[in-house]
């Protein structure tokens, strides 16, 4: 049987080498998820034993990074970009750094106080960075987009500090 889009994406966004619990705090996609989203998912079509066997998969892989949240099945949701219940929302500062070429390993920092790395895409700046405007935004399956002012080009990038 084939495995939803929406689930295979997910176990793809997993980051390797993320510190994970032990085995024992590994909490099973239907303590994770509502009703509603372990159906929208596609899960509830799984034999019992299919879902033993994706948990168990999960389990051994270590793709969880947390306990099931207190409370039962009354899903899922992370605590914010460092479990620290923040928003996802956009952040527009200006960049301290100055670099004429951004790539993939490239920390971008801003005024801000915060420092991004670069992990998709490329940018040659013109006159550098130092004091552009930089835009950060959300993007799908928890990634985000840094734009920089001036150019049409996003690049991945992953908040370091």
């Amino acid at each position: 049987m084939r495995l939803p889009a929406v689930l295979l994406l997910s176990l793809a966004a997993v980051a390797p080498g993320e510190t994970a619990f032990a085995a024992e705090t590994f909490s099973t996609l239907e303590e994770r998820m509502t009703d509603e989203e372990f159906r929208a998912a596609g899960l509830d079509r799984l034999s019992a034993e299919e879902l033993a066997n994706l948990n168990a998969w999960l389990a051994r892989r270590n793709v969880s990074t947390r306990p099931a949240p207190a409370g039962g099945s009354q899903g899922f949701k992370p605590d914010g970009l460092f479990g620290d219940s923040g928003d996802r929302g956009r952040v527009v500062s200006r960049a301290t750094s100055d670099q004429d070429e951004i790539g993939v390993g490239t920390i971008v920092a801003l005024e801000n106080g915060q420092s991004w790395r670069i992990t998709d895409g490329n940018l040659s700046l013109s006159g550098g960075l130092a004091g552009r405007t930089v835009t950060v935004e959300p993007a799908m399956m928890g990634s985000w987009l840094l734009k920089v002012e001036g150019y049409n080009r996003a690049l991945r990038a992953t908040r370091v500090r």
